[in-house]
């Protein structure tokens, strides 16, 4: 099923009216061409890595296109999680408990996340974060959780290694090098960022991707060849 027809079906199967809204609002043409899109990158920090037992932390998002980064219309969300901070999440994220203590919950701050995502389509770096820990946090809050389609820089980036290897490297299934999103900004020449801020990685993968469309992807690409 497509996307633009998966939310016709999640609008009437949706019960809370913000997750029905964010459907009811669609997804961008399938059929548009990357060059004439915006994006958003969008990321989650979380107090662990299971979606299950933990819960996201902060989120942060950075629209974007294929020519400029709109850092002007950046936004962060500090989030008060339902599970508890590690002392090693706190280390990680830098986000200390008393911060937390006296942030909004998710739910809170459900509808401007998804003003943000409007319109645009969503760019993540290894999707299995954003999609399950979304739908996990609003399931545990709101009783259902969400579907959306999204672009995924780790996986452009593991079809570009696989692309360029060597039919030897393939024959003796050689490891690809690293696709964690410092390691993959490193071969485009970008910049080090701080790691596991929501905002700071939410632009990276932003300019990873531009990075990636000048030099991977064709920007006459149609959005639908690249979302998941």
């Amino acid at each position: 099923m497509s996307w633009p027809n998966r939310f016709q079906h999640l609008v009437e199967t949706s019960k809370d009216p913000r997750i029905q809204a964010f459907y009811q609002q669609g997804v961008v043409d399938p059929y548009q061409q990357l060059s004439q899109c915006e994006f958003v990158a969008l990321d989650f920090e979380t107090t662990g890595l299971d979606p299950n037992t933990d819960d996201i932390v902060s989120v942060g998002v950075v629209p974007f296109n294929l020519r400029r980064i709109r850092l002007a219309q950046a936004k962060h969300w500090l989030v008060k999680p339902t599970s508890p901070l590690a002392e090693e999440s706190v280390v990680l994220h830098r986000i200390t408990h008393s911060q937390v203590e006296s942030a909004p919950d998710l739910q809170d701050i459900l509808e401007e996340v998804f003003a943000s995502l409007h319109g645009k389509v969503i760019v993540v770096h290894y999707q299995f974060v954003e999609k399950s820990f979304f739908n996990s946090a609003l399931k545990a809050r709101l009783g259902e959780g969400i579907e959306f389609p999204v672009i995924d820089t780790m996986e452009i980036e593991k079809s570009a290694i696989n692309n360029a290897r060597s039919w030897l490297d393939k024959l003796k299934r050689k490891p690809i090098p690293s696709v964690r999103l410092a390691d993959c900004r490193k071969r485009y020449g970008l910049p080090y960022y701080q790691p596991h801020h929501a905002l700071s990685d939410a632009l990276a993968t932003a300019e990873l991707f531009q990075a990636q469309a000048q030099y991977c992807l064709d920007p006459s690409d149609m959005v639908k060849r690249w979302w998941s």
